[in-house]
């Protein structure tokens, strides 16, 4: 998105991006969305409008555990891994047969893989797997099917 703005400009759209991801709830995260459509709405369109029609997206990591959110928000350990595939792959010699690729390619994730950071929050891994809802980084207990006796 970065690229739809003049160079200049670059440095402090990143800041303003980094608000509405850095906001600690939804709703500071929406009105930071707000403040940035309106300061770069008039020169800057596209790019406004980038986080505009993708703004359910953005902010999906509002319904996973705050412990999640450093994961959620980041794409390094999928970059990292193509990064690491990517290096050994053009610099191997000769024509690989696709068996011989698919096993280099198997091996270097393997090996990439023992350098991982662990999940912060994995205690909260099976409430997720059984469909506990979270709000803001909190889990949303329903009280509403209660009833007063």
């Amino acid at each position: 998105m970065l690229n739809k703005v003049v160079q200049s400009v670059q440095p402090s759209m990143k800041a303003d991006l980094s608000e509405i991801w850095r906001s600690p709830n939804r709703a500071a995260a929406e009105t930071a969305i707000d403040v940035f459509a309106e300061k770069y709405g008039a020169k800057y369109s596209n790019a406004v409008e980038c986080v505009i029609k993708d703004r359910e997206q953005l902010l999906a990591f509002y319904d996973f555990p705050a412990e999640h959110w450093d994961h959620l928000r980041t794409t390094n350990p999928i970059e990292s891994v193509f990064a690491t595939v990517r290096h050994r792959t053009v610099r191997t010699k000769g024509a690989l047969s696709p068996t011989t690729a698919k096993t280099m390619v198997f091996k270097l994730v393997q090996t990439a893989s023992k350098t991982w950071r662990c999940l912060k929050g994995q205690n909260q891994l099976p409430k997720l797997v059984e469909g506990v809802r979270f709000a803001d980084g909190y889990e949303v207990t329903d009280t509403s099917s209660t009833s007063a006796a």
